[in-house]
C-alpha cells in the first residue's frame, strides 16, 4: 500500500525537489529539473520503480518523530529503537553545477544498526542503470542519466536485487553521511560536496531567507512554511514558480483525475505576486513577473494557459503504463494536455499581474505597455468565444463567468492605466466601451436573480468557487447583495465537511471526466477572504484555522482533501494551496499585526 500522500515532507535546491516518507524512504526524485524524468518513482509504482530508504535495520513502520529545523527546508527524522535513538537530516544543498541529496545519520543514543537500501531507476522507473564502483564510489549510468553516490565516512555496500545496499552501527555521537549526485552521463564528474558544510550553509541561508518575511501576526510559523514551500518550488535560473511537485497523484483514489502539475500556470499570476509583494519577498515577485513577460512574449493569440519552467511551450501529454500509478489511480500522465485549451481568464491573469508590479513600483520593462496592447487588441476581437475556463474543463467550451470576469478584468487595468500613467497610450474610449459591455452581459446572463447568485456558465443553474473572486477582482463591490448572495450560495452548494468543492461533479459534470473528487484547499480559502470581505470576518478566521489544521506535520497542503476519509488528494505539495494560505493570513491578519 502507498503511504498517505500527507506522508511525505519536501526537500529541495531550487530547481527540483524529493519527497522523503515518514518510513525515511525517497520515494519521487526528478533529475536535474523538476520536469525531468523521476529517478525515484515509488510514488506513483512500487519499491522497484525507484526509491532510496535508510532507517533502522527491521524497522518497517513510520519514524517517531520528524520536523523541518526551524525557518528551513532542512528535514530531520528521528526514531526510537530499543537499541538506542538515530536522526537522518536530509536536504538538497542550492547547486553550484550539480545537484546532490545529503542524507546524514546521527545516532542521539545507545548503538544503532541502520540500514540504507538504494534502487536509482531512471526515465520514471523504467530504466535500470548500469552500477560500477569508481574511486571508492558507486557510479550509476543509464542513457542520458548518471548518478554518484558515496558515503563519509566510507561504510561497506554491496549489490542485491538490483539495488545498492549499506548496513552500518552508530554509537551517540557518530555520524554517516550518504551524498547522491546526477550529472549528465557525457559529463565528468561535477566537484564533490562536504555534506556537514552543505547542512550549515543551508541552514544559514534558509533562515536569513525566512527572516525577510515583513507578516508577523497570527500563525506566523505556518505562513513562513508556506512561503519557504513557494520558493522551494521556483525554478531559481528563471524565476518560474511550479504549481507542485508531483504528477498523477489523483484528485480520487483509484480514479482517472490524474495530472502532471510540473509546469507554470499564468492562473496562479497575480495571487502568487501579491502573495510575496505583501510579505516582503519583492526580488522574487521580480523574477516571477519577468518570467511571465518573457513567458508569454509573442503572437496574443498563441498565449497559453501553461508554460515549462524556462516557458517552454510544447507540453505535450502520454502516459506511463509499466507505473501502476498511486493507489493504482490510473493513467500516470505527464506532459498536459490542457496546454493547448482556451482559456480567457490568463489574459485577465496577465492584465492584472502587470497592473499589480507596476503598482508596486517594480523596475518598468520597455516592451511591457506593448505587449498589454497587444493582448487587449486580441481580447477586443475574441473576448465573446467561449472557452474551456479555469479548471480545464474538458466537456467542451462554454461561456463560463470567471472567463468573463477575468476579460472584464483586464479591460479594468488597462483603462486604469491610461488613466494614472498619462505617458502611457492607447484604446482609452474602446477598452473603456467593452469593459462596460462585459460587464452588463455578464450581470444579465450569468446571473440567477431568483436565487440571487452569478452562475457558473451563462444559463447555467451550477455553481462554481472562482465566482467568490468577483469581489477581490473589483468586478463588484463586497458589500453588492449580488455578490453576499453569490457568497452563500456557493458555500451552501459546495460546501463538504466545512470546505468547498470546485464545483459540481454529480450527474453529467461539465468537466467531461467520470467518478468524484476532493475538496479545493485553494477555493476554501478564496471562501475564508469572501466571507472577511463581506464582513463575516469571525466565521472567516475560523474557517482559516479549519484550514491550517488540514496541513501535514510538517506544515504542507496538497491539491484537494477529502473530509469524508480524512486524507489529503491531488498533487503535493501545491503551490495553489500555500498562496491562497498566505493571502489569507494577510487579510485576516496582515492589517493588525505586518511588522
Amino acid at each position: 500500500m502507498h503511504p498517505r500522500i500527507e506522508n511525505y515532507a519536501l526537500i529541495g535546491d531550487e530547481q527540483t525537489a524529493a519527497l522523503v516518507g515518514t518510513d525515511g524512504s525517497v520515494d519521487w526524485l526528478c533529475l536535474p529539473r523538476f520536469d525531468s524524468g523521476a529517478c525515484f518513482a515509488r510514488l506513483l509504482g512500487d519499491e522497484d520503480n525507484g526509491h532510496w530508504r535508510i532507517a533502522p535495520k527491521g524497522v518497517e513502520g513510520p519514524c517517531t518523530r520528524r520536523a523541518y529545523r526551524p525557518d528551513t527546508l532542512v528535514l530531520d527524522t528521528e526514531w526510537e529503537t530499543a537499541e538506542g535513538a538515530i536522526r537522518v537530516t536530509d536536504l538538497m544543498p542550492q547547486r553550484d553545477r550539480a545537484p546532490d541529496v545529503v542524507r546524514i545519520v546521527e545516532g542521539l543514543r545507545g548503538r544503532v544498526t541502520v540500514r540504507s537500501t538504494l534502487r536509482l531507476r531512471f526515465d520514471y522507473g523504467w530504466i535500470i542503470p548500469w552500477m560500477r564502483r569508481s574511486d571508492g564510489h558507486r557510479v550509476a549510468i543509464g542513457g542520458p542519466d548518471a548518478v554518484w553516490f558515496r558515503s563519509e565516512p566510507p561504510v561497506p555496500t554491496w549489490g542485491e536485487d538490483f539495488g545498492t545496499h549499506s548496513q552500518f552501527t552508530v554509537a551517540e555521537g557518530e555520524s554517516v553521511a550518504f551524498v547522491l549526485t546526477w550529472h549528465p552521463s557525457h559529463e565528468s564528474r561535477p566537484p564533490l560536496v562536504d555534506p556537514w558544510e552543505a547542512l550549515r550553509v543551508s541552514v544559514d541561508d534558509w533562515r536569513a531567507w525566512a527572516a525577510r518575511c515583513r507578516y508577523d501576526g497570527p500563525h506566523r510559523d505556518i505562513v513562513v512554511r508556506s512561503l519557504i514551500t513557494l520558493k522551494a518550488l521556483t525554478y531559481v535560473p528563471t524565476g518560474g514558480i511550479v504549481a507542485a511537485l508531483t504528477t498523477s497523484l489523483p484528485e480520487e483514489l483509484g480514479g482517472v483525475r490524474n495530472w502532471d502539475y510540473r509546469y507554470c500556470w499564468l492562473r496562479d499570476s497575480t495571487l502568487t505576486l501579491g502573495a510575496l509583494l505583501a510579505a516582503g519577498y519583492e526580488d522574487e515577485a521580480e523574477a516571477w513577473r519577468n518570467w511571465l513577460l518573457r513567458a508569454v512574449a509573442g503572437d496574443p493569440a498563441d498565449l497559453q494557459i501553461m508554460y515549462g519552467l524556462a516557458g517552454e511551450r510544447r507540453l505535450p501529454e502520454c502516459e506511463l503504463p509499466w507505473l501502476s500509478g498511486y493507489a493504482d489511480s490510473k493513467p500516470v500522465r505527464i506532459g498536459n494536455g490542457a496546454v493547448d485549451q482556451l482559456q480567457l481568464d490568463v489574459y485577465g491573469e496577465v492584465m492584472d499581474s502587470l497592473s499589480l508590479a507596476r503598482t508596486a513600483g517594480m523596475s518598468p520593462r520597455p516592451h511591457m505597455w506593448s505587449l498589454q496592447c497587444a493582448l487587449m487588441q486580441w481580447l477586443c476581437e475574441n473576448w465573446r468565444q467561449p472557452d474551456e475556463g479555469l479548471w480545464e474543463v474538458r466537456g467542451g467550451r462554454r461561456q463560463f463567468v470567471h472567463s468573463k470576469v477575468m476579460v472584464w478584468v483586464a479591460a479594468d487595468r488597462a483603462v486604469r492605466a491610461l488613466e494614472e500613467y498619462p505617458d502611457l497610450r492607447g484604446d482609452l474610449a474602446g477598452w473603456r466601451a467593452m469593459r462596460d459591455e462585459i460587464h452588463r452581459e455578464v450581470c444579465e446572463q450569468g446571473y440567477d436573480p431568483v436565487r440571487n447568485t452569478f452562475t457558473q456558465y451563462y444559463g447555467s443553474r451550477e455553481l462554481d468557487a472562482s465566482l467568490l473572486l468577483i469581489p477581490r477582482v473589483g468586478f463588484l463591490p463586497p458589500d453588492d447583495p449580488r455578490v453576499v448572495g453569490t457568497v452563500d450560495a456557493v458555500r451552501e452548494e459546495l460546501g463538504h465537511g466545512g470546505l468547498l468543492r470546485r464545483y459540481s461533479t454529480d450527474g453529467a459534470a461539465v468537466d467531461g471526466l467520470p467518478g468524484d473528487e476532493g475538496t479545493f484547499l485553494a477555493c476554501s480559502f478564496w471562501l475564508a477572504d469572501a466571507l472577511h470581505m463581506t464582513g463575516r470576518t469571525k466565521e472567516a478566521r475560523e474557517l482559516f484555522e479549519h484550514l491550517v489544521g488540514l496541513a501535514n506535520d510538517v506544515g504542507l497542503l496538497a491539491e484537494e482533501y477529502d473530509p469524508t476519509s480524512g486524507r489529503h488528494l491531488g498533487n503535493f505539495p501545491q503551490a495553489f494551496s500555500h498562496i491562497g494560505l498566505v493571502n489569507t493570513a494577510l487579510a485576516l491578519f496582515g492589517d493588525e499585526r505586518a511588522g
